[in-house]
């Protein structure tokens, strides 16, 4: 499994998500959300990514200079559960090595809007995870967006892919733009800092 960190190999940043507008604004899309906020700050556009079967940004983060990193912005549009080969085509494509690589998601487990950064470790039942960790190994980072437990009897798939509710939508602009801003410190700062500050 490849775990170099060469300090000049750019950063694969991965927003996960389903693709079509039916999805946009479904908990399971926050990863596409932030992806697309970090896009907008680099002003790029998300295009086609040639053969892979995803939408890219190419551009850099972080001041001029040693702290400057290359990054891909990545939206997978094969459907959660089969982001892995995506991904992977797109980590090979730009020679990326696996811990450069950071998958946005939503997370059951923690509450709303609730950030948590990790490198390596499970998939908790994250289809999204599962399948790039079946392509290319575990040791990647993960920035875990909290959307929390569903409420009653309501199954996880259903809660999912319903969209944020009307109390949630109101901060959901702020945490977004603290996922994206968390993304940044990890690329530029490192893990380290970044969960010194993000996590809470």
């Amino acid at each position: 499994m490849d775990v170099t960190t060469d300090a000049n190999a750019p950063w694969l940043i991965v927003g996960l998500g389903n693709p079509g507008p039916e999805y946009a604004m479904n908990r399971h899309n926050v990863g596409f959300m932030v992806a697309d906020l970090l896009a907008e700050r680099i002003g790029g556009r998300f295009k086609r990514a040639g053969r892979a079967q995803a939408q890219v940004v190419e551009g850099r983060i972080g001041p001029p200079g040693p702290g400057n990193h290359r990054v891909v912005l990545a939206k997978p549009m094969s459907y959660m559960n089969l982001s892995g080969g995506p991904v992977n085509a797109l980590r090979e494509f730009y020679k990326v090595p696996v811990a450069h690589v950071v998958a946005v998601h939503d997370e059951l487990d923690i509450d709303y809007g609730v950030l948590r950064l990790k490198l390596g470790g499970g998939d908790n039942g994250h289809n999204g995870l599962k399948s790039m960790t079946k392509a290319f190994g575990a040791e990647y980072h993960r920035v875990r967006f909290g959307i929390g437990r569903p409420p009653g009897r309501m199954q996880v798939a259903d809660f999912v892919l319903k969209d944020f509710s009307g109390a949630e939508r109101k901060e959901l602009d702020y945490f977004v733009d603290r996922a994206a801003d968390a993304v940044e410190c990890l690329v530029i700062d490192g893990l380290v800092r970044a969960q010194g500050t993000y996590n809470s």
